[in-house]
């Protein structure tokens, strides 16, 4: 069995990070090593070494989460990012992306999505939630709209890849053998995939990967 994930925690507040860690500590592949309660000290923490995820509270002394997370992400880029919030809001969460975070995850419902959010990240994968994508997609299409220049796609390399296989034919059991994953992440992906494009089953996937070229008709 692989050593568990050693996550830094930082949150400015103590009573949220205990709360935080007996969440995390109860799960077999999550450890938390390290906790921090600003940025300053999260930054400290994350580039001394032993750290492979840093989960940060977007609103702390002395270095916001997302200012750390700049600092982290250009000194120990190795080390994966996720950044907590009390607030859905468009802008912070954008921010958060751009310096460098691989999820955002909101306090109200860490209960329900941090865990998933921290094995996506170390998957090399986002955790958006749902109000995240559709602030995603309307990004995407008001900038395209204006004729900016867009990601070649809003799905990630393993989201096309799962996408491609299925409209292929293969099962989720196929799939799974082929990408050494489980039957379950496959069946995650299927449905992110399913609700970012707003399709409803196979038929449309195979439609959609015929017109953006992933298979040939």
């Amino acid at each position: 069995m692989a050593d568990p994930t050693r996550i830094l925690l930082a949150d400015d507040h103590a009573l949220v990070r205990r709360g935080l860690r007996l969440i995390l500590d109860a799960e077999p592949d999550l450890t938390v090593v390290a906790e921090a309660g600003d940025g300053a000290e999260a930054v400290t923490a994350a580039t001394a070494g032993g750290i492979d995820l840093a989960v940060l509270d977007i609103a702390m002394p002395q270095m916001t989460g997302i200012q750390a997370a700049r600092q982290i992400s250009r000194s120990a880029p190795d080390v994966r990012i996720l950044i907590l919030s009390m607030y859905d809001n468009e802008q912070y969460f954008f921010e958060a992306l751009r310096a460098g975070a691989s999820g955002y995850v909101l306090k109200s419902v860490a209960d329900r999505d941090l865990i998933e959010a921290c094995r996506a990240a170390m998957r090399g994968e986002s955790f958006l939630y749902p109000g995240a994508v559709t602030a995603l997609i309307r990004d995407y299409l008001e900038r395209d709209r204006r004729g900016e220049r867009v990601p070649d796609s809003i799905l990630t390399p393993r989201e096309e890849q799962i996408t491609k296989l299925i409209a292929e034919g293969n099962s989720a059991r196929e799939i799974a053998e082929i990408l050494r994953i489980s039957v379950k992440t496959v069946d995650h992906h299927r449905a992110n995939v399913l609700q970012k494009l707003g399709l409803r089953d196979r038929l449309d996937l195979t439609r959609f990967a015929i017109r953006t070229g992933l298979i040939e008709p």
